[in-house]
Parts: structure tokens; sequence; C-alpha cells
């Protein structure tokens, strides 16, 4: 199951190296007792006047391991571009089941779809990866863009947890200001 988390905790930072996301930090209420952490972009310049915004929060078992990731990713869009926001969640899915395949394992997706994220009309894909049959991880992509910034919300998590964490990750989206 090492194996898994370490996959999991891959998906997560993949993820962060997505082109996706927010100048200015959005409001998120995480669940309690998560683990909230603050990402730093890669290579991120401290004067850098508008800053991806990386916000992660991180569910522990008992035992201390990872089963499930929730994660906010904002990058500021330069005036006039226009965001291919299906290209984009394509060639996240896209790299997500590569990332996995040559760890051995097979991933589903559902089309995209119709979504919203906060108040942003957004679109939606769920993965389900599986090990020889079995059911281990599935994982969300929601995608929206404003005016000026775009938005990735992505969660994580072993089937068990993430089927369990249904409603923290609603009560996530419902509340989330962008």
């Amino acid at each position: 199951m090492s194996d898994v988390r370490k996959r999991l905790l891959s998906t997560a930072c993949l993820l962060l190296a997505s082109s996706l996301a927010a100048a200015a930090d959005p409001e998120v209420h995480w669940p309690s007792g998560w683990q909230i952490e603050e990402v730093a972009a890669d290579g991120e310049a401290p004067t850098k006047p508008q800053p991806v915004s990386r916000q992660r929060a991180i569910k522990n078992d008992e035992n201390g391991n990872t089963v499930m990731v929730m994660e906010l990713t904002g990058t500021p869009i330069e005036v006039g571009h226009k965001v291919n926001l299906e290209g984009v969640l394509l060639e996240m899915r896209k790299s997500i089941q590569k990332d996995f395949a040559q760890g051995g394992y097979q991933s589903v997706c559902t089309k995209m779809h119709a979504a919203t994220l906060s108040r942003l009309e957004a679109l939606e894909t769920t993965c389900v990866i599986t090990e020889n049959g079995r059911h281990v991880l599935s994982q969300t992509l929601v995608g929206a863009v404003d005016i000026d910034k775009a938005y990735v919300f992505s969660y994580a998590g072993q089937a068990a947890a993430y089927d369990a964490s249904k409603e923290e990750v609603r009560s996530v989206r419902e509340t989330l200001k962008l």
C-alpha cells in the first residue's frame, strides 16, 4: 500500500506543475482534522507581483498515512489570453493516466462534463485507478476560468477514503470563494 500512497502524493505534485489557477489567494474552508499546507510555486521569486496560489489539505489515517488530498491551484492569466480549459484538463488527465500506467495501474476516466467551482462555470472529470481489477484510488479534476485567473481544484484518495470524504469535499466546494 506504500506504493499507492506514493502515487497519491505524486499525483498531487503533478497538479502543482499545472499551468492553471489564481493571482490572489482564494478563501478556502478546509475540513477540520485535515493537515493544511501552503505550497510554494516551483522557482517562484518572492517579489513576483501575481504569484501562483497553491493550497493543499491532507487527510491521514490513524497511523499517519496519507489517504486523501485536496488541492486548489490558481494562476493569473495574461490580459487577452484565452485558456483552453478542456484542453488543459485533458492534458492533466492524460499525465495522471500515464503516470499510473507506468506503475502498473489501470485507469478509466469520465468524459469531461459541466460543473461549477465557486461562482464559476467549470469542467470536471474523475478517474478511477485500479490494480488487477481492484479499485485503489479515485481522483477528480475541476477546472474553471475567471476574467484574469484560472483555477484547478483536485481531490484524490484511496478508494474507501475518497468515498468517505465526499461530504467534506462537497463542503469545501460549496464554501469556496474565488
